[in-house]
């Protein structure tokens, strides 16, 4: 840490010794009166302004590009890949995908526990460069096998990426307003990612241009790109409030302090064995890690299979990839809407839920109706309810723990989660189901309802737990005197 870095967070700290913690009333939060104290309006606007300009921009650019890297299998199966590396074999394009999400899982929470020591602009900028010369090195695979050991590496290199921007956000802001700013963060990458489609059958028509194919251009072009991001990762990716060096000392007393006031974690507590196994038996963060692993299980169905459903509709491999775009573009209304009422009304689980239930709506629509243009109708709805979930599940999520360590670990854990269901629907969608790949379908539609009763116990439990502290009724929650749950 930087002398300048040291002495912000000296000062904050005394700033902080005159700052009430966190307040709680009903089964919502307090709203954190984030002017209070000698800051005016106007400079908490400005301020939390410049938070948002520079620590989310960058982030999404970057994992815009995630996604793309990731989910690109799909573009390149239907733009030569299935056949010149023969992936309509068996299961080749399942292991393929498949294969990815196993370093993946391994490798998130390792990654999480390190960010703070090594930087994030480092770590960060570090594996985007990793990662951005193994997809250009994708391009020039001559066998099956070699595209797999590819998806193995990237996985490796992507598995730090994702829980560390989910954590680094958690830790810029207060929980009224963290679902907005998960979800601008999360759908403007999904969005970016949604038009993957349409860019990949861009580039496919680069077919027999030095010899190389269109599915060989894709990734080429598309790692290329990568590379030349990962620069500006080094570049404009910021660290921890703390440690931040682009605002001011009094903005960042007031960021600081703004954070002390809504959950009081702003030191970061040391990483013990104890707190591990302590963290890993509670019932809690496997209940979101199985939510978001719910609602991965939807969204990458999606991206990993959509053109080929689309194919299957009869649509040729061209429009197959320009009409994926248009659902992605839709979904951000949907997610910012949900993102917005869950914010201002401070509920999370309810929301989950009805956009699950739009989802399988959606999901129905695509697998059981006979007319392409339902099902393609379909698609906007399914998707739309997915990606919101994803974000949702983040907010979710990070309103209702306390503690650095243990919001790394769980945004590792949440996010490995996610990673399992990335497994499972790489392996649902099998090619003897095509054209209609009911059975994939159904799988994405019992992980909704998976959602909603989950959502519908920790409700419960929530609110029990809620209702007993108020009550002067067992622990603190979260150690924490005055912290509620967020419902």
């Amino acid at each position: 840490m930087d002398t300048n870095s040291l002495e912000k967070k000296r000062s904050s700290s005394e700033r902080l010794d005159h700052v009430t913690p966190h307040a709680g009333t009903g089964d919502h939060i307090v709203a954190i009166d984030a002017e209070a104290g000698s800051w005016d309006s106007a400079f908490a606007k400005r301020t939390m302004r410049h938070v948002d300009l520079r620590v989310l921009p960058i982030l999404a650019a970057l994992y815009s590009i995630s996604l793309i890297d990731r989910t690109n299998t799909s573009n390149a199966y239907v733009a030569g890949a299935g056949k010149d590396l023969q992936l309509y074999i068996g299961a080749r394009y399942s292991i393929i995908t498949v294969i990815f999400f196993v370093p993946y899982i391994i490798f998130e929470l390792p990654s999480n526990i390190i960010v703070r020591r090594v930087g994030v602009a480092k770590l960060l900028g570090t594996i985007t460069l990793a990662w951005g010369i193994v997809m250009l090195g994708m391009g020039f695979v001559k066998h099956w096998w070699q595209l797999a050991i590819c998806r193995a590496l990237l996985g490796f290199l992507e598995a730090g990426f994702f829980p560390a921007c989910a954590y680094l956000i958690s830790t810029w802001y207060i929980r009224r307003e963290v679902q907005k700013r998960m979800t601008a963060f999360y759908m403007l990458s999904v969005v970016v990612g949604g038009f993957s489609s349409a860019i990949g059958g861009g580039i496919s028509k680069l077919k027999g241009k030095h010899g190389l194919n269109g599915w060989q251009w894709i990734f080429i072009i598309e790692g290329a790109v990568t590379i030349f991001l990962a620069f500006f990762a080094y570049a404009f990716v910021v660290d921890f409030p703390e440690k931040n060096s682009f605002l001011s000392e009094e903005e960042t007393k007031f960021v600081l302090a703004r954070i002390a006031k809504d959950r009081d974690d702003i030191e970061a507590d040391p990483w013990t064995w104890a707190k591990f196994w302590s963290y890993c038996a509670t019932p809690k963060l496997w209940a979101f890690g199985l939510l978001f692993g719910a609602s991965t299980t939807v969204s990458y169905a999606f991206a990993y299979f959509l053109p080929i459903i689309m194919v299957g509709m009869g649509y040729s491999d061209i429009n197959a990839q320009l009409l994926c775009a248009p659902p992605y573009f839709t979904s951000i209304f949907i997610a910012f809407a949900g993102a917005w009422a869950s914010d201002k009304y401070l509920i999370r689980a309810p929301i989950l839920m009805w956009q699950a239930i739009l989802s399988i709506v959606g999901l129905s629509m695509t697998a059981f109706h006979s007319s392409n243009s339902v099902r393609y109708a379909g698609v906007f709805l399914g998707l739309a309810g997915a990606n919101a979930n994803v974000a949702g599940v983040l907010g979710y999520m990070q309103n209702n723990i306390v503690g650095q360590t243990k919001r790394a670990f769980t945004s590792a854990l949440v996010i490995g989660a996610g990673g399992v269901g990335g497994i499972i629907a790489s392996t649902t969608f099998r090619s003897k189901d095509s054209p209609k790949y009911r059975p994939g379908l159904w799988v994405t539609i019992c992980a909704n309802i998976v959602i909603i009763i989950t959502c519908s116990i920790m409700t419960a439990a929530f609110t029990y737990r809620n209702r007993q502290v108020r009550a002067g009724k067992g622990r603190p929650i979260e150690g924490k005197v005055g912290f509620f749950y967020t419902i």
